[in-house]
């Protein structure tokens, strides 16, 4: 069983700044890769950026250059920075863990609104 616990999100105005964490619990945790995903009201979750194992990232072009991705291999954390931000970025942020064994893992999502 994995538990994730998400933390960091909250109320900003535009052009301001949040950091969200997500730290990973688990027996036999052993993670391909860590992610985050949002959605916003009335809308799809829609994938935001990823971190793999070899600390590779990758980023939905709505965020690039804006958004940074990191981890503590060490505490099974990961985080996004998020900088710049806009009222469209506005929505409830998971992470995800995706095992090397198989099978991914969702957190319990974290409300961020950015104001205009």
């Amino acid at each position: 069983q994995v538990q994730l616990v998400e933390s960091g999100g909250g109320l900003v105005q535009a052009g301001g700044s949040l950091r969200l964490s997500c730290a990973a619990s688990g027996s036999s945790l052993d993670i391909s890769a860590m992610a985050w995903h949002r959605q916003a009201p009335g809308k799809r979750r829609e994938w935001t950026a990823t971190i793999t194992r070899d600390d590779g990232t990758v980023y939905a072009d709505s965020v690039k250059g804006r958004f940074t991705i990191s981890r503590d291999s060490a505490n099974n954390t990961v985080y996004l920075q998020m900088n710049s931000l806009k009222p469209e970025d506005t929505a409830v942020y998971y992470c995800k863990v995706v095992l090397t064994r198989g099978g991914s893992y969702w957190g319990q999502g974290t409300q961020v609104t950015v104001s205009s």
